[in-house]
């Protein structure tokens, strides 16, 4: 049997793109490219050589800030991660990269919305299908800006369950890399759907808490202490590094005895009063059972609001975090 395949051209290529209505598209805001040196808003053609080693091999690295009201938080605190994981895997910086403070907020003006995402991806670029990453003459760079959406208010008001993945966590080596190679975090957020819950926390080969598929865990211990696991195993998180900062004040209150990176086991999870899910584009939100036990009292607690409202603080008033766009 033979397959009556269509011929694509250059001349019919964008009809054909048009032919399906992608609903998600409506979220898509702006593209830059450095491969086509320029940026698009049509989300039809915000794509990438499917021989990009970022397609074929995961081979990249990417970051994700917020713009809140028409400010970048924490702008230069994720640029740094970004030049980091490159660095680490010995990516070179691509075309553009050294204006690229100029370029997000060039983007963010010209999409138009003071509360988006900006996700960032340095790519090894385009060069052929195998994983030698010297056929490639130059990495890429990437950026989308799209709609910021919150969880919904349920989830903070009420709190969300989470569980214990069985994925494994990722080697230190690749744990503190933000790579573009994420199937184990995909296989994470599968199994969290799967389960009807919002979250899944993977554990070290200890059997001490790492992490959720996209987000940083902290606990308030039985004892009163915040406590976020530690970074060897984990991504530090930009997120989590400000709440412990923010978290000093609830020690000098007197709302917690005091903050710490440290290990945790399931069981510290379980007996805690309070257990936290944090990250760039939700904040903090409660988990009120974990692997269908209730945590604390199994209603959001005092610590999640008062960090919470601390950390919004943060977000729309600390001058030396913020950087204006001027929308």
């Amino acid at each position: 049997m033979t397959i009556d395949l269509n011929l694509v051209t250059k001349e019919n290529f964008l009809i054909n793109l048009d032919t399906e209505k992608k609903p998600w598209h409506s979220e898509y805001l702006i593209m830059y490219s450095s491969w086509f040196n320029g940026y698009v808003t049509d989300p039809d053609l915000m794509l990438i050589p499917c021989d990009d080693h970022l397609v074929h091999r995961g081979d990249g690295v990417f970051d994700v800030m917020r713009c809140v009201n028409g400010k970048i938080y924490q702008m230069e605190a994720h640029l740094q991660r970004l030049e980091r994981s490159a660095k680490a895997v010995s990516m070179d910086f691509p075309p553009g990269h050294e204006n690229i403070r100029e370029i997000i907020k060039s983007l963010i003006i010209k999409g138009g919305e003071k509360n988006c995402v900006i996700r960032i991806i340095i790519s090894r670029g385009p060069g052929g299908f195998s994983t030698n990453p010297y056929e490639c003459p130059s990495s890429q760079l990437y950026i989308n800006i799209i709609r910021h959406h919150r969880p919904p208010e349920t989830d903070y008001a009420e709190g969300v369950c989470a569980i214990t993945s069985r994925v494994p966590v990722k080697h230190p080596f690749f744990a503190v890399i933000k790579s573009c190679n994420y199937l184990p975090n995909v296989l994470m957020k599968m199994e969290a759907v799967k389960a009807g819950c919002k979250y899944s926390v993977n554990l070290d080969e200890e059997g001490f808490i790492g992490e959720g598929s996209t987000e940083n865990i902290c606990i308030v211990s039985e004892d009163g202490y915040l406590r976020i696991p530690e970074f060897e195993n984990t991504l530090a998180g930009t997120t989590a590094r400000r709440v412990f900062q923010l978290a000093l004040a609830l020690e000098h209150e007197q709302t917690i005895k005091g903050v710490q990176f440290a290990k945790i086991s399931q069981e510290d999870v379980y007996h805690s009063s309070e257990v936290m899910m944090m990250g760039t584009s939700i904040n903090l939100v409660p988990v009120v059972r974990f692997d269908g036990k209730v945590i604390g009292k199994g209603v959001p607690g005092p610590v999640h609001s008062r960090l919470s409202d601390l950390l919004w603080k943060d977000m729309t008033g600390n001058k030396e975090l913020l950087t204006d766009v001027g929308l």
